[in-house]
């Protein structure tokens, strides 16, 4: 080898720094075992690959080694610190002795990678990490958005904010590339494009999304865009860096849908190939004069060119025109012209005022798509997704209601009085249940209040106890839709599992079987206690609950009236006396049932040592208390005693006690007139005297009327405690029967029928709450909200085999129990816009607050308090492998039960609508024999009777959205078999409402299930972008309800 020694020596010279590795080791040669000489001590030198070798740091290099063709042997004893370097050339190997273990290690690692080897693994480590290792998922994967404490340190005074609408995405273009190069002249190159982000604070490069796959063509014009969110930290010095690679086996693309550990790569040769990669910063797309940048393709090391890239900056709102060019279609060989270039139009109506749901949504995921129409213009969706804070603040309301109520239960329980021995006994075993629930009720609540972070419940978690009250997996899925010629649209989905006690399991059944076979064993428990129908346990609550209500009121307008009479103020006193009036008489009211008379009947047997007579013929109830203009002074008035125990029992006695109310009422009303009757002819003959001496008149009779008025608002009050003393013993006594019948599956079923009325719930509310803000400009939307009521869809794909029989008898308990639910408008007296529930099991009241400028948009009814009544409706179609084994093996009565209820019920709100609301109300509602031929169709198909016939739930949805409905999709997790409905609905209205061009229809299926929002779903769930189906299951789906190749597979659900 040819060296210049001069060279080589002043190399060896070089200040200390600029070597790789320095330091003192004992040196010799070595013959197999056996040492030539004594190691001697030298000062080594290490550049690259040669290693000098010197008597001292400060001496001339004595020996040059050049470390090429060898390798190292390291002597792996703790004690040993000695290596050897062997060479191919055979010469004898050189024996190296360091001072210690670490130094010796240290010297093996420099001295094995000095070779011309080890630098070309050097290099091609270094392209890995720049092409690919850098790149590394987020902990929540690549939709999450940064951490709090990362977001804050990417201030907005530190890096330039990007200008955008409110509530709008920050940024958003569409991707195509063209001439790309592939690595034999005839492959069929099949691309997407995978898009990351380099922060600038950190320079860390996070993966955020991919398009989909082009297939076929060097030139893809790729329909899946990219968009972020409002809330994501993306600034003008941003950069986005796209790869482009070549799929080589799309059901072996594992790359893009499976899970990849933090901080790891993927095999680059696992069903993909890297084709070529280029960068870009955001401030200069959104700077450019054309919204536009070419940017060119280069391989890994730099320097061939693969091809260009186009970045379109994409602004919803804006039409594309201009120049066209070529996608290829869903048929093969098949091309349509697009255009390409964008030019500003009106954008969307009313945008500006569409308000922020921050309050309630939360995580929003975003994804962007371009499809062409059937006259080759462009259309434009953007898709998103988000999570509800309401998924935990309903159940929580709820729980905590329930509570209340469940205390007050047991308090009225225990204040029955003293009963005979076996309805004692009975009452202490009621108790000591209902106080085991409670505490049940209680942990829960304190369990759900320590929950932070996530604010959906993912599908993993839906068997946990203490979620059971919280709706699986509830999300709004949204789609706005901007089209050439047709207005901009928004589409609404609720996406939810389906409301079900997954806790509880469903070994015997759901709840539709579990309350039926209930209520038949009660009816033969008459021997241990009295029976009473639903209907009158019902009955009884809504006495306890109008006690509870009107009392306070009263008591409070009482003592307004004798307010109102000390000052001697004539109006007020009128104005006290008219609500006083309204809330007694409604109170009285309320005790005109044959159940509280027959309650208090039974109440009086279950005492100790009671006697019955036989009663007199009984007067009627509703005569006595009908007429309240028409009863007796109050001193004809005979106070009752509290019912007596050892006393013969009177039937009639409580007509006489309810009755006094009334009475006692028309004797303040009476007092009321003549006071101010008097009050009017003193004025009148006072009028022309002295003043002072009118003064002394007003204060002399102002005392007069609170002394007169006193003693008849007392009778008032005492004649209401005593109906109120008696009315709730009566109905308490009601329950204690409800509840000793069934002791302790009655507590079980009410549990169960509560968990799955508090996930509905959540649904409903975040359904309501959306739909309110969207139409809140509609005013014929407005006026059918209040005059009609809200239409609310449910889509169930749950089979009627197994397990999920039982899910679908909850589901359809829970959405039926919703129709109880009211809801209300008001002004929000805060920043606190969550909704506040109020009410009872059965009859409970949701508050909608909203800020003072969208309440003013209302009409007055609505403004007023009107409550706004639901419509409930569940259409199901089982579609998987176990409804295929139900309709040849088992039963599907179940569905076809619910379905036609369903309908029944559905064809009672068209005809409401077609009674209430005026023919031209809203623009949409113009076909009215549409809808009347769809519901006629909607009817066949559930009389048809056919085997996963789909076209039921697309009719119910397509009646749902021309009726202003609210539509929900459920199935188990709302995962999987949900995503394929959602997503099969979306191209569906593209194509029926927006002209999508018929080519493209299964091209954008496939995009929406493989680069859409519903993928995320899944990773946000199981931790895998992979729809749980196998290829034996989706043999039995329908056809359009199966994903596309490469996006389903094993994962835990």
């Amino acid at each position: 080898m040819r060296f210049n020694a001069k060279d080589l020596a002043s190399l060896a010279r070089r200040p200390s720094g600029c070597f790789d590795k320095e330091g003192k080791l004992k040196i010799c040669r070595v013959v197999g075992d056996e040492k030539l000489i004594e190691p001697r001590e030298r000062w080594c030198r290490l550049k690259g690959n040669l290693l000098f070798l010197m008597k001292n740091k400060s001496s001339e290099a004595s020996e040059v080694l050049i470390l090429e063709r060898c390798w190292i042997v390291e002597f792996r004893s703790k004690t040993d610190v000695s290596i050897v370097l062997k060479f191919q050339s055979g010469e004898p190997d050189l024996y190296l002795e360091a001072a210690s273990k670490p130094d010796c290690e240290s010297w093996a690692v420099a001295l094995g990678q000095a070779n011309s080897e080890g630098l070309q693994n050097k290099i091609q480590q270094l392209r890995r990490l720049i092409m690919e290792i850098k790149e590394e998922r987020s902990s929540d994967e690549a939709r999450q958005f940064l951490p709090s404490s990362q977001v804050d340190s990417l201030g907005e005074p530190q890096f330039t904010s990007i200008q955008r609408i409110a509530n709008e995405p920050k940024l958003e273009f569409s991707l195509a590339c063209k001439d790309l190069a592939a690595a034999t002249r005839d492959r069929k190159l099949n691309t997407f494009i995978q898009i990351s982000v380099v922060h600038p604070a950190e320079h860390i490069l996070t993966r955020y999304s991919s398009t989909e796959i082009v297939e076929g063509t060097r030139d893809p014009l790729f329909l899946t865009g990219v968009t972020f969110p409002p809330e994501y930290p993306i600034y003008e010095e941003t950069k986005i860096k796209l790869t482009v690679y070549d799929v080589k086996d799309k059901s072996q693309d594992t790359v893009r849908t499976g899970v990849l550990p933090d901080h790891k790569e993927p095999r680059a040769d696992v069903g993909r190939s890297f084709l070529g990669c280029t960068t870009f910063r955001v401030g200069d797309l959104v700077k450019s004069k054309e919204q536009q940048l070419t940017l060119t393709l280069r391989t890994s090391d730099g320097g061939r060119t693969v091809g260009t890239i186009e970045v379109n900056l994409v602004k919803m709102g804006e039409l594309e025109d201009g120049e066209t060019d070529h996608v290829t279609t869903d048929a093969q060989d098949q091309k349509c012209a697009l255009v390409r270039e964008c030019t500003a139009t009106e954008g969307i109506s009313g945008k500006d005022n569409l308000p922020s749901l921050n309050a309630v949504l939360k995580n929003p995921i975003c994804k962007l798509y371009r499809f062409p129409t059937s006259d080759n213009k462009w259309m434009r969706i953007r898709e998103q997704m988000a999570e509800t804070t309401l998924s935990f603040h309903v159940p929580k309301e709820l729980i905590n209601l329930h509570i209340k109520e469940d205390m007050r239960r047991n308090q009225e329980l225990k204040d029955l009085g003293e009963l005979a021995p076996h309805w004692d006994n009975m009452r202490r075993s009621v108790i000591a249940h209902c106080d085991q629930m409670l505490s049940m009720y209680q942990d829960t609540l304190a369990e759900l209040g320590k929950h932070a972070g996530s604010s959906f419940k993912s599908s993993c978690s839906k068997g946990e106890k203490t979620l059971e009250f919280i709706p699986i997996n509830l999300h709004l899925q949204r789609m706005h839709v901007h089209s050439p010629r047709l207005k901009d649209a928004l589409y609404d989905v609720i996406t939810v599992g389906a409301p079900a006690a997954h806790f509880q399991g469903f070994k015997n059944g759901g709840l539709r079987k579990l309350l039926s076979k209930f209520e038949a064993e009660r009816r033969n428990a008459g021997y241990q206690c009295i029976y009473y129908s639903p209907e009158n346990t019902a009955k009884a609550k809504e006495v306890l609950s109008n006690i509870n209500h009107l009392q306070p009121l009263i008591s409070s307008h009482a003592d307004l009236l004798l307010n109102s009479a000390s000052q001697h103020s004539p109006d007020s006193l009128k104005n006290s006396l008219k609500m006083l009036s309204e809330k007694t008489e409604l109170f009285v009211h309320a005790f005109k049932d044959q159940l509280v008379r027959s309650a208090l009947l039974a109440l009086y047997t279950a005492r100790p040592g009671c006697v019955l007579k036989q009663p007199a013929v009984p007067r009627n109830s509703a005569e006595e208390g009908g007429d309240l203009q028409h009863q007796d002074h109050p001193s004809q008035i005979k106070r009752q005693d509290s019912i007596p125990h050892h006393s013969e029992y009177d039937e009639e006695e409580w007509d006489r006690v309810w009755a006094n109310v009334g009475k006692s009422l028309n004797c303040v009303i009476a007092m009321v007139d003549r006071l101010l009757e008097k009050d009017n002819i003193s004025n009148i003959k006072e009028g022309e005297n002295d003043p002072s001496a009118a003064d002394c008149k007003v204060l002399h009779t102002g005392g007069d009327w609170y002394e007169q008025l006193y003693p008849l608002v007392i009778t008032l009050k005492d004649c209401m405690g005593e109906v109120v003393t008696r009315a709730k013993q009566s109905m308490a006594f009601v329950l204690l029967q409800e509840l000793a019948c069934g002791l302790p599956q009655c507590l079980m079923l009410t549990l169960r029928r509560d968990i799955v009325f508090s996930q509905a719930l959540a649904g409903l509310v975040c359904g309501f709450i959306i739909k309110l803000h969207t139409g809140l400009h509609d005013q014929g939307f407005l006026q059918q909200l209040h005059t009609v009521g809200l239409l609310v869809q449910y889509e169930g794909l749950l089979s009627t085999y197994s397990e999920e029989a039982g899910m679908l008898e909850d589901m359809a308990v829970g959405i039926s129990d919703l129709q109880k639910v009211m809801f209300k408008v008001i002004e929000a007296k805060s920043e606190d816009f969550l909704p506040v529930i109020t009410g009872r099991r059965e009859h409970y009241v949701i508050e909608v607050q909203l800020p003072a400028k969208m309440f003013e948009l209302l009409p007055q009814e609505i403004k007023q308090g009107k409550l706004l009544r639901m419509y409930p409706v569940l259409f199901n179609v089982g579609i998987n492998e176990q409804q295929t084994l139900a309709e040849r093996f088992g039963d599907t009565t179940l569905q076809e039960n619910i379905n036609q209820e369903s309908l029944e019920l559905l064809k009672e709100y068209y005809k409401l609508f077609t009674e209430k609301m005026p023919p031209d109300c809203l623009p949409h509602f113009q076909e009215q024999n549409d809808l009347k031929g769809l519901l006629e169709n909607l009817h066949q198909n559930i009389q048809a009777k056919k085997r996963k016939n789909v076209e039921i739930v697309w009719l119910a949805a397509m009646i749902c959205r021309k009726l202003n409905g609210v539509r929900f999709t459920c199935c188990k997790s709302a995962k999987d078999r949900t995503s394929m409905s959602v997503t099969l609905e979306q191209c569906s209205i593209l194509r029926d409402e927006h002209q999508l061009h018929k080519d493209f229809f299964i091209r954008a299926l496939d995009c929406m299930r493989r680069e859409g929002c519903r993928i995320e779903n899944v990773l946000k769930n199981v931790k895998c972008r992979k729809y749980a189906f196998n290829m034996i299951q989706l043999m039995a789906f329908p056809k359009y309800y199966r994903p596309p190749e490469g996006t389903y597979g094993k994962a835990d659900t």
